[in-house]
């Protein structure tokens, strides 16, 4: 079982798997599933830009290979402490609780976690299609 500490590590370390050779800007990201496992991500970057993957979809595409439905946090370690983009926040607001209230931390190239925030106030109008 994973806590947040250990997915903070996590995002962190994965940057340094990044497939980063045209930005520079490697990303590391993990999550928290509902079920307490951890599962890490990176970005992966293409010489056709459009087929580029962040590393929060990256972490949660494979999570949800694996069986998870759920999300109980996210980390995302990048250079300067950057924030998920739009397309990501989106594919975080699909997997999170009805109300949004999925912790996002955001740690920078010195491990330490510059800001803690939500989901929700990442995507204040997210939105699921009901089957």
């Amino acid at each position: 079982m994973g806590n947040v500490t250990d997915m903070l590590r996590l995002a962190y370390a994965m940057r340094n798997n990044a497939y980063a050779p045209y930005s520079k800007y490697r990303v590391g990201a993990a999550i928290l599933t509902d079920d307490g496992q951890l599962i890490g991500g990176c970005n992966v970057e293409n010489a056709s830009y459009g087929l580029c993957n962040c590393a929060e979809r990256t972490a949660i595409f494979s999570a949800v290979a694996l069986g998870m439905k759920r999300l109980r946090a996210v980390a995302v370690a990048t250079e300067d402490g950057g924030s998920p983009c739009g397309a990501c926040r989106q594919v975080i607001w699909e997997f999170a609780p009805d109300d949004g209230a999925v912790p996002v931390y955001l740690i920078d190239r010195t491990g330490e976690v510059v800001r803690e925030t939500t989901i929700a106030e990442l995507l204040p109008y997210g939105f699921r299609l009901r089957p």
